[in-house]
């Protein structure tokens, strides 16, 4: 691991700087100055209110934890254990961000909240981003927490309530706008919901060590060298999925062009496994899909030539049809019961009036199985399409972001099996552990100053 930067600015003056990468930054034992708790002057305050782009977000040493959340824990609220500590930086923050998606979509039915907070620890220097999650459904729970930020913020910085804002993105920023301003009677900016992404993503991917990782399933998650080598991140394409998948190839720093993309995303695997199995949520679904086995659904390279297929790369278990075995055996057990080989008992009461279906026994196919088959269709899909515009455009290096992943080892391996195995290992497949909330820290980053960052990845506000 590299050391720290010999530079080291003043922590009071929340000026950027490298961040550690040593053992120690990874620890929240990490020793710290023990000087006495900072304090800041009212004329930084209303300068901060005043000219909120002065205000820069101080990464020097930036880590994330492994602790407990500093928030209490809630039914209203998910807060996701990975906060990021910035040990040094001091100066006022008069903002949070939220990004709250159309609760029609997947992933969408979620409201995401950055926020940064003290350390409750008066010895202790600097404070910590924050992140929490609210279904929309519940977007009443997440202005009164931001209202709960606002007192807070009054406490703290001596000033009026008004003088928090509010950094919003995601079709809910519209949705929600007048409902927010009235409540707390802030001021609401909407932002650009892809400006917002990419902002978020160069932010993670040059500035917060052991954020980026590879996946395989040898080695799960294994964190590129940090900082980024070569120093230039781009060109690289991010495939965003949410309810479908937007792919969009990254030139510079806000720099970006949407190149494609497809409907075939989380929103088709929510909605297909919804009519298809019990699950009653997203994360049931997950949870089903790794309990499945897709050999009872799929048809496989093993079940056409009774082995793999070495001559043009393809193994026995390879997919050759996605359910592809479920017309056959349906057929076979629909055949059985006209029969009266089955004993499942069909009543007249199951039947669709004017349909053309056969009396058939109840389904054979677990939703297990039919789960973990339609996340690798749409997966392989996804993956695919990917790689075929990264290659057309030359990119090298693909991020998935978006709720869709939710660190899900299947769909992650799915992925990156996909990039690895069209590009013949040219290409590689990078995900994040904030990867739901690139929007999120996007905006809220969009209240840092013009050429903030150590390598210029937010220039050209």
């Amino acid at each position: 691991m590299s050391p720290p930067s010999s530079t080291h600015p003043d922590p009071t003056a929340g000026e950027p700087g490298r961040a550690a990468s040593t053992p120690a930054a990874h620890s929240t034992s990490a020793a710290v100055p023990t000087r006495p708790r900072r304090t800041t002057a009212q004329s930084d305050i209303h300068e901060t209110i005043l000219h909120p782009g002065n205000v820069r977000i101080n990464v020097q040493g930036a880590f994330i934890v492994s602790d407990e959340p500093t928030t209490p824990r809630s039914d209203d609220y998910e807060h996701d254990p990975r906060d990021i500590r910035l040990p040094n930086h001091t100066a006022v923050v008069s903002h949070v961000a939220v990004d709250a998606r159309n609760p029609l979509t997947i992933g969408g039915s979620l409201a995401k909240l950055v926020y940064f907070s003290r350390e409750p620890e008066e010895s202790s220097l600097g404070g910590r981003l924050n992140f929490l999650k609210f279904e929309t459904d519940r977007i009443d729970s997440c202005i009164e927490f931001m209202r709960k930020l606002q007192a807070d913020y009054r406490r703290q910085n001596g000033s009026a309530p008004e003088e928090l804002c509010v950094m919003a993105t995601g079709g809910g920023a519209f949705k929600f706008y007048d409902k927010i301003r009235e409540a707390l009677g802030v001021e609401v900016i909407r932002e650009d919901e892809m400006e917002c992404l990419i902002i978020g993503l160069d932010f993670f991917i040059t500035e917060i060590p052991d954020e980026v990782f590879t996946y395989r399933e040898e080695s799960p998650m294994d964190f590129i060298p940090y900082p980024p080598q070569p120093p230039s991140i781009y060109p690289y394409l991010l495939v965003n999925i949410g309810s479908g998948v937007s792919m969009v190839k990254v030139s510079g720093p806000r720099q970006y062009e949407r190149i494609g993309g497809t409907s075939l995303g989380g929103g088709t695997l929510w909605g297909l496994l919804s009519l298809l199995t019990g699950a009653r949520n997203f994360d049931d679904m997950l949870k089903l899909a790794e309990k499945g086995d897709n050999s009872t659904v799929d048809l496989l390279v093993g079940d056409i030539y009774g082995a793999g297929y070495n001559k043009i790369g393809l193994k026995s278990t390879h997919i050759a049809s996605s359910f592809g075995k479920v017309y056959k055996m349906k057929c076979a057990a629909e055949r059985e019961a006209e029969d009266g080989c089955n004993g499942d008992h069909y009543s007249e009461h199951d039947h669709v009036p004017g349909s053309s279906e056969l009396p058939h026994p109840p389904a054979k196919f677990r939703s297990e199985d039919i789960s973990r088959s339609l996340l690798y269709a749409v997966s392989n899909n996804i993956g695919q399409i990917a790689y075929l515009h990264a290659e057309k455009h030359n990119l090298e290096k693909i991020y998935f972001g978006g709720s869709f992943i939710g660190g899900h080892a299947q769909t992650m391996h799915t992925l990156s099996y996909a990039i690895r195995f069209w590009s013949k290992g040219s290409k590689q497949a990078y995900f994040l552990r904030h990867e739901g909330y690139l929007g999120a820290v996007g905006a809220f980053l969009k209240r840092q100053p013009r050429n903030w960052g150590r390598r210029g990845s937010f220039e050209g506000r």
